[in-house]
């Protein structure tokens, strides 16, 4: 058995890529590589094949963090696997999932996986820093985050 882990954002170049790196070392370090699988996704094909937004290379290197992945649009298969999480960095990624693949059961916003303190500084949204060029916050909380995901699903799955 494996998991399959969707990250989701708008345009697939700032956020989604950021936690697809950030959760991918997570799951090397723990040694879960054949058992989770990590991708990340767009609901626009705007930046379909270009590679990850400057500033979000920029702050994964400075955190020891290699990307390298091209940006793509989800795509139904991405909604068929039995054990797959499909995580969106904000509501308006979360209604987009929901309007295309509403049956999906594992559909959620990364900080619903912060910790309450966080929630409670930053509500429920990743912020775009396509807009706001704060792609060092948005490290800080795609890090914790990821973290709390990846217990949780090593906790739910057996792993």
């Amino acid at each position: 058995m494996s998991v399959n882990v969707l990250f989701v954002c708008l345009g697939n170049i700032c956020r989604s890529p950021m936690a697809e790196a950030v959760f991918q070392q997570m799951v090397k370090t723990a040694g879960l590589e054949d058992k989770i699988k990590v991708d990340s996704a767009g609901t626009g094909s705007w930046h379909e094949g270009e590679t990850a937004h400057p500033g979000t290379l920029r702050v994964l290197r400075q955190h020891g963090i290699v990307y390298e992945g091209r940006a793509r649009q989800v795509r139904p298969q991405d909604f068929t696997h039995p054990h797959s999480y499909i995580i969106v960095m904000d509501q308006s990624n979360l209604d987009n999932v929901r309007h295309l693949y509403h049956d999906h059961l594992h559909v959620y916003r990364l900080l619903d996986f912060a910790s309450q303190a966080t929630q409670q500084s930053n509500g429920l949204d990743v912020p775009d820093p396509y807009y706001t060029g704060n792609f060092a916050t948005v490290y800080l909380l795609v890090k914790e985050s990821c973290r709390n995901l990846l217990a949780t699903i090593r906790q739910r799955e057996g792993l």
